[in-house]
């Protein structure tokens, strides 16, 4: 590959760079995204699957996708068939390269075996709670097993007999024989097999032991031949476990390295904590528009090159940071920006009647698709005498710099006539519900011929030409940018925000919308960006709100440039 193409974009990168050079891999670049099977990916996965497939592709490598399933209580054929359809929905491809840990699962007991026959491992009679008290602190030393010694002999029966069913969940375990005062608690004779009587989602009844984390993860990227396994910083401290069994086995043995995980403002990233939220019923499943999965994100509208875009952003550090939500909004907003068509919808609401327009008369007015995209080219609206508009674009008593519709006041409607308010009509409780105004026919298209100039534009439908849509409001699913800042006593459930959603029914837009699918995205005028919901079918039209207009992230680096600059 040319220079310029390898040139490192972050640390990882660079390790690579220099692998090549030395040719410690054979010139070979081989990594995997390795999720466990036990919940709906989330935007933190979407780093890692990105940064995964991405080396392989910048390197001229390749990339496997491989599911971890070594818990069967906690994992279902669901979330495989989740995991992939939010792989390939990024942009990844793991070609033929799909397999799982259950494929290597007699491999594994195999290699248990050998460490056992080689003096390195024993069964141990330990319940949980003495297993956790026997292992110290880390000021403390643990203290070692009085089953660490059994024979060679016993503990192959042993583990024989564990893997027949013999005995009951959680009476023995298998345990490598380490060190019990070594300083990394990892290193403590960590545990490599449970007794678990649970049928697996594939491999059935097969098996009632099934391998710790730390056991199987050096080993299936040992299998797969993996040359860079590509871990976040929370295994660190499990690397030299990682090295420990592989230099004990003598196979094959990749270079484990760590990078930070992605923390977000106004958001969990525990896959239990997301759970909690699913099952508790606090959002309407893992494909909630609030929720910050993969397929949340999907359903709220947001493009894969906005996640892509996002992720390059944030980049791949070495130390832990929370990102603010502001810049995934941006990235969201900046590429819907690009291809998103404009039209008109108003969400709140309020009749407006032109007095002297023709009460029978309609027309069809020119509307700029995207401004952003001149190919895009332009659609028609429907225009009459009734129409809506937003209520918040009317006031009776209006403020300093308040430009929209006021009594008296002149301003522009979006793409037609230059409208004067006239009148407003009350009901009993004194609640403004419906406008009267005066056009000027000399204004089509939004423009006055002797040059006068107004100040406001706002954004209208036809009231005999609407269609009618449900939207769906959403924000933040917690007010607080640290959910977990709570008084003691309460956890992050006490920071749902409340107004998380907010449903409008029966909202007007224009009538181009008739012909839109699940999925389509599209600029509401001065709302923001919206998505067709799944839920619209049989005539029913849904909205989701992806994100707003308002770009707090440009406000944010703009100020973070002003301050970065240097004193003169």
């Amino acid at each position: 590959m040319p220079e310029a193409e390898n040139a490192p974009a972050n640390f990882i990168e660079q390790i690579i760079i220099d692998d090549l050079k030395t040719g410690k891999w054979a010139g070979r670049v081989h990594t995997r995204f390795p999720p466990e099977p036990n919940g709906y990916l989330h935007i933190g996965h979407a780093k890692s699957i990105l940064l995964n497939f991405g080396l392989a592709e910048k390197f001229g490598g390749k990339c496997n996708l491989r599911f971890d399933d070594t818990n069967p209580v906690k994992e279902e054929e669901e979330y495989v068939e989740s995991i992939k359809r939010d792989v390939r929905w990024l942009g990844c491809d793991w070609e033929d390269r799909l397999y799982f840990a259950s494929d290597y699962f007699e491999q594994m007991y195999a290699w248990a075996v050998q460490l056992i026959e080689a003096g390195k491992a024993y069964v141990c009679d330990l319940s949980p709670e003495q297993t956790r008290e026997y292992r110290g602190t880390l000021t403390r030393p643990g203290r070692n097993s009085p089953y660490r010694d059994r024979s060679i002999e016993e503990n192959l029966d042993l583990f024989k007999r564990m893997r027949a069913g013999e005995f009951p969940d959680g009476s023995r375990t298998l345990r490598a024989k380490i060190d019990m005062a070594h300083p990394n608690l990892n290193m403590r004779d960590p545990v490599m097999y449970r007794i678990l009587h649970a049928p697996h989602h594939r491999t059935g009844d097969a098996w009632c032991i099934y391998p710790m984390y730390d056991w199987a993860h050096g080993l299936e990227d040992s299998i797969e031949n993996i040359t860079h396994s590509i871990c976040t910083l929370e295994f660190e401290n499990h690397r030299p476990l990682y090295d420990w069994f592989l230099d004990q086995l003598h196979v094959h043995h990749p270079q484990q390295i760590e990078f930070a995980r992605l923390n977000l403002t106004y958001t969990v990233m525990s896959k239990r904590k997301l759970l909690e939220l699913v099952r508790e019923r606090h959002v309407a499943g893992w494909d909630d528009p609030r929720m910050p999965t993969i397929s949340g994100l999907r359903r709220r509208g947001v493009t894969p090159a906005a996640v892509r875009e996002f992720c390059r952003r944030v980049g791949v550090a070495k130390f832990d940071s929370v990102i603010d939500i502001a810049l995934l909004e941006h990235c969201i907003r900046a590429d819907l920006n690009k291809t998103a068509p404009r039209v008109m919808g108003v969400l709140r609401p309020l009749k407006v009647v032109i007095e002297n327009y023709p009460e029978n008369q309609d027309e069809e007015l020119d509307a700029i698709n995207n401004p952003e995209d001149p190919a895009a080219g332009t659609r028609k609206v429907p225009f009459c005498r009734e129409l809506y508009i937003e209520r918040d674009d009317f006031r009776e008593d209006p403020p300093r710099k308040f430009f929209r519709l006021a009594p008296g006041r002149e301003v522009r409607l979006r793409y037609a006539y230059f409208v004067t308010c006239t009148g407003v009509i009350k009901n009993e409780a004194g609640q403004t519900v419906e406008l009267r105004c005066t056009y000027d026919p000399a204004t089509r298209g939004g423009d006055a011929p002797d040059g006068r100039k107004v100040k406001g534009t706002i954004h209208w439908v036809s009231a005999r030409h609407a269609l009618r849509a449900d939207v769906r409001l959403y924000d933040h699913l917690f007010s607080k940018p640290d959910p977990d800042d709570v008084p003691e006593g309460q956890d992050y459930r006490a920071n749902l925000n409340p107004q998380s959603l907010v449903v409008l029914p029966g909202c007007p837009v224009e009538p181009s919308l008739g012909t839109a699918q699940p999925g389509d995205r599209f600029q509401f005028e001065r709302l923001g960006y919206f998505c067709v919901d799944p839920d619209s079918a049989g005539g029913r039209l849904v909205f989701n709100r992806t994100v707003t207009l308002r770009d707090t992230w440009s406000k944010l680096e703009k100020k973070m440039r002003e301050n970065s600059r240097p004193e003169h």
